[in-house]
């Protein structure tokens, strides 16, 4: 028998629709592994749309309306990430990529999965069938440290932001297989979720907080630090009065060890003065970039932005 999306997806399907200026279809695959991941859909580009696959059909309604979600943030103007820069290792870029971006989704699920939750799309079930996908994915933690620490923390802090409210219902589980990675997941979900995440300011400066902690973390476990603030470029989000300033006051660009993926040079990255986050990457000419620079710094951050093509949000 066809999966078929219920009445709330449609209509989630239907407005995303809507905003997006070409077409979005849903497919669904036919496995059905019964646990639920985040991994279990994919979405491509295709001319004129995007096509959502749901891959594993174990809740069809849940991870179709996730995707939709997570699309729909976009088009509303949320930040997204860029990776312009690389360490000259493809295997480590691949890894700090991968990481990046399940820490930028954490932060999205914050507002993703409370949609799903307002709109009926999380039950019981659900909240079962996402706990099983957890132990799936993790093996039990033992008194020897292993190479699963770091997959242990991001998917227990996932599980925390999944579980919301509901938390203390699988904590008892949590704490027993995996503890040292859920106390750590509990200290970074509990700071990450001191102010409010409503808007694509607060996301942003939730998305910059979460690259900082879990570093901090990966250091006290004595792990390698990942160095997502200077290797992943985040949206910036400003206001009108910050795009009337000079460039000198909002950023500093930074020479660094990596490479630009575009030219292959040595990539000089624009870290935003207030929180050292990579903003954009400049592309300055091998020759007089001490006059590209000091005319660069002489502009307004909107005469700069427009200038480079980088795509920024205005702060409502």
């Amino acid at each position: 028998m066809a999966t078929e999306l219920n009445q709330t997806t449609q209509e989630l399907l239907d407005q995303v629709n809507q905003m997006y200026p070409g077409v979005v279809l849903v497919h669904f695959g036919d496995e059905k592994v019964g646990y639920i991941r985040h991994d279990q859909a994919q979405q491509e580009s295709l001319q004129g749309g995007i096509e959502i696959t749901v891959t594993d059909i174990t809740a069809p309604d849940y991870t179709a309306s996730h995707e939709l979600l997570h699309l729909m943030m976009i088009m509303q103007g949320f930040p997204q990430i860029f990776f312009q820069v690389s360490f000259g290792d493809e295997r480590l870029d691949e890894q700090l990529m991968i990481m990046a971006t399940d820490l930028y989704d954490v932060a999205m699920h914050v507002i993703v999965v409370d949609e799903q939750r307002k709109h009926g799309l999380i039950d019981d079930q659900i909240e079962a069938l996402y706990i099983k996908g957890v132990d799936a994915t993790l093996t039990p933690e033992t008194a020897e440290p292993d190479d699963e620490r770091t997959l242990r923390l991001l998917t227990l802090l996932d599980t925390l932001v999944f579980m919301g409210d509901h938390a203390s219902t699988v904590d008892a589980h949590l704490r027993e297989l995996y503890p040292v990675a859920y106390k750590a997941a509990q200290e970074m979900y509990a700071d990450l979720m001191v102010k409010p995440i409503d808007s694509p300011f607060t996301m942003r400066r939730a998305i910059v907080k979460l690259f900082k902690q879990f570093d901090v973390k990966l250091n006290q476990s004595g792990l390698p630090a990942l160095h997502t603030t200077e290797f992943t470029t985040l949206s910036t989000v400003l206001s009108e009065r910050q795009l009337r300033l000079d460039t000198r006051q909002l950023f500093e660009v930074f020479h660094s060890e990596m490479t630009n993926k575009e030219t292959g040079e040595k990539a000089y990255i624009a870290l935003q003065r207030s929180d050292r986050q990579n903003s954009f990457v400049v592309n300055p000419p091998k020759k007089d970039s001490d006059v590209f620079f000091k005319k660069m710094y002489d502009k307004t951050v909107q005469e700069l932005l427009d200038e480079l093509n980088v795509p920024y949000i205005v702060r409502k």
